[in-house]
């Protein structure tokens, strides 16, 4: 199963757009700036599971009761998701790794940075910041996941997006 992973879209649609009909995801996850371009693709695919947080730019796109982070079973594997502007990660992921850690997550999911990042800790536990989706191109995290675990987990771009069809 593939679990496309987006953040920071600020409301430019076409990458993800192409990711979801390329990749043909079973779950998408929208780690927001801006909340409100996940409703759209909640909304254009409404067949796909869609898990979202907000981001730092998203006070007036979202209600005010959704959550900043949430850790839950995504296509059968533990995730943690946030975007990470309240964890400090653009100093330091300690904090909002420590908290994915305690909560049994086998992976930790961020934006924020605008930086791509993919590496698996030493424990296991796999750390995705999917960069940004509405920047320079475009990139994307896709993981790809099966019988309770992570197969893999890798950035996409605008440039690779074929690769991975």
């Amino acid at each position: 199963m593939k679990i496309l992973v987006l953040s920071d879209s600020h409301s430019a649609m076409r990458f993800m757009r192409s990711c979801v009909e390329k990749i043909k995801p079973q779950a998408i996850v929208h780690l927001g700036d801006h909340y409100d371009d996940g409703e759209t693709l909640k909304e254009l695919y409404p067949q796909i599971p869609l898990h979202q947080v907000p981001g730092n730019c998203d006070r007036y796109r979202c209600p005010p009761w959704v959550h900043g982070r949430l850790c839950y079973d995504v296509c059968g594997v533990r995730l943690f998701m946030t975007h990470g502007h309240k964890y400090g990660v653009k100093t330091s992921t300690a904090m909002m790794l420590a908290e994915a850690r305690a909560m049994g997550a086998q992976a930790a999911l961020y934006g924020h940075t605008h930086i791509p990042e993919c590496i698996r800790e030493d424990s296991g536990m796999w750390v995705l910041n999917p960069g940004t989706a509405g920047y320079g191109g475009g990139s994307a995290g896709l993981m790809e996941v099966e019988d309770g675990g992570i197969l893999s987990c890798r950035i996409i771009t605008s440039d690779n997006l074929e690769e991975f069809v």
